[in-house]
């Protein structure tokens, strides 16, 4: 049975955010600081993701990260697909 998570808002938009920039990183049109400026956001973002409260919940369990990903990236295609 699998379980139904409900993320806050602020983590499932740093996530969307993680695969939006990483996105743009592997852009092979970025160059110079457009690079620099994405690997400091990504930085950025994983330690927003890995330090959020939601973690330390009952809720936070290794299962709840792979679920995050997977919504977020889904979010982000969707978004893609138009």
């Amino acid at each position: 049975m699998a379980q139904q998570h409900s993320f806050p808002a602020d983590l499932l938009e740093s996530q969307v955010a993680w695969y939006i920039t990483y996105g743009r990183l592997a852009d092979s049109t970025v160059t110079g600081t457009g690079v620099a400026a994405c690997r400091r956001r990504l930085l950025a973002l994983s330690a927003r993701i890995a330090a959020h409260p939601y973690w330390d919940t009952r809720a936070g369990t290794p299962a709840a990260r792979v679920a995050l990903k997977e919504t977020a990236r889904a979010l982000v295609l969707a978004e893609a697909a138009g």
